[in-house]
């Protein structure tokens, strides 16, 4: 099963960076047409690009759960993060702009990093029952976390309010996993009538919100940085609840947490240099 999470959540990440990349176009042509958000958003309705992106990142949502349902958020949730450096290519190719070599450095530093956190988390994360009481705790925290997030954005411009949307989006999506394996392991063992409201409600919630912010950072930076930012908190931000606020990982060795931190931290440092190195940020 395992085996078969992981495949399903490669596929995925390879989903969430065609429709990255297609929503960033349909994004971008509609912001030079209008500046104004509500008919940005009516035109991006009739974009045929953003909407093959909105099709391909709904498959993307659902291959996500599938995996989700099959084996722990610690397993599943990392993986997300080898969109990087597909979007990274496929944005290389389109702009003609290719990534210098500290770009492309930090392109395959988030990807090993997150690589490296998959195979130590593989070996000690376990299924569990999430209690309703810590999933409350982790939507409060997310919340506020991303509500922050939000306002610092309104008040910044650039590749820095790029930054500072994405990662809000980022927060979302990983509560979203968490909520997601909620939903699918309590299906599974107990029934429909046993799942959390809270949950239910989370899920949609933490959804709509992600996806405006990712709408809002394309509109202020290149796909492959909006990308990079979301999905290595993304992945953190799951993984970091499931362990240590849900207890999933509970064999895990003080050397395994070691382990997988400096993991993380390779690939968070890795989106930093890409943000500053990026092609569409140095030439401006």
């Amino acid at each position: 099963m395992t085996a078969l999470a992981i495949t399903l959540a490669v596929i995925s990440a390879c989903c969430s960076a065609i429709g990255a990349h297609l929503q960033h176009q349909g994004v971008r042509d509609e912001a030079e047409v209008s500046r104004r958000g509500l008919r940005i958003a009516r035109r991006l309705l009739r974009n045929r690009q953003w909407l093959l992106g909105f099709v391909t990142l709904l498959t993307c949502a659902a291959l996500q759960t599938l995996a989700l349902a099959l084996a722990p958020v610690t397993i599943v949730a990392p993986i997300v993060v080898l969109a990087l450096p597909a979007t990274a290519i496929l944005n290389a190719h389109t702009s003609k702009k290719r990534l210098d070599r500290v770009a492309t450095t930090a392109v395959i530093a988030s990807a090993l990093g997150i690589a490296v956190f998959v195979a130590l988390a593989s070996g000690t994360a376990t299924a569990v029952a999430f209690p309703d009481s810590s999933v409350w705790l982790a939507c409060q925290i997310i919340a506020g976390t991303t509500v922050l997030l939000g306002l610092s954005a309104v008040l910044r411009r650039g590749i820095v309010r790029c930054v500072l949307l994405a990662s809000g989006a980022g927060a979302s999506y990983g509560l979203l996993s968490i909520l997601a394996r909620d939903v699918m392991y309590t299906v599974q063992i107990n029934g429909w009538a046993d799942v959390a409201l809270v949950s239910v409600i989370g899920l949609v919630v933490t959804f709509a919100v992600g996806s405006w912010f990712i709408q809002l950072a394309y509109a202020s930076g290149p796909p492959d940085v909006v990308v990079g930012c979301h999905t290595v908190l993304n992945p953190l931000v799951a993984t970091g609840i499931a362990i240590w606020l849900l207890d999933e990982a509970p064999a895990a060795s003080t050397w395994t947490a070691v382990g997988m931190v400096c993991a993380g931290l390779v690939a968070i440092g890795g989106v930093v240099q890409l943000t500053r190195h990026h092609p569409q940020v140095t030439q401006h």
